[in-house]
């Protein structure tokens, strides 16, 4: 079966997020003002074959720690996980 996957990869708590901190010091010259702690990660989306769910799921996760993040500073969420 074919699953359609989306994950999503944001840096470990306490980390600084230079990214997130350009994004949230450009925010009140666009007329936000009220927002804060800005964090930016990836969102990645894939398609895969397997068995089941399941395996899907797991292959995913394996993908998630071996490429998809660096474990030492990101933590990665598998959001949703569909058949195709």
């Amino acid at each position: 079966m074919r699953y359609a996957v989306e994950v999503l990869v944001t840096l470990r708590p306490g980390l600084a997020d230079p990214q997130g901190k350009a994004v949230e010091g450009a925010l009140p010259a666009l007329g936000w003002t009220n927002v804060s702690g800005v964090r930016v990660g990836k969102h990645v989306r894939l398609e895969l074959e397997a068995g089941s769910e399941s395996e899907a799921r797991t292959q995913v996760e394996e993908m998630a720690g071996r490429l998809l993040s660096n474990p030492v500073i990101e933590d990665s969420r598998i959001l949703e996980v569909r058949e195709r």
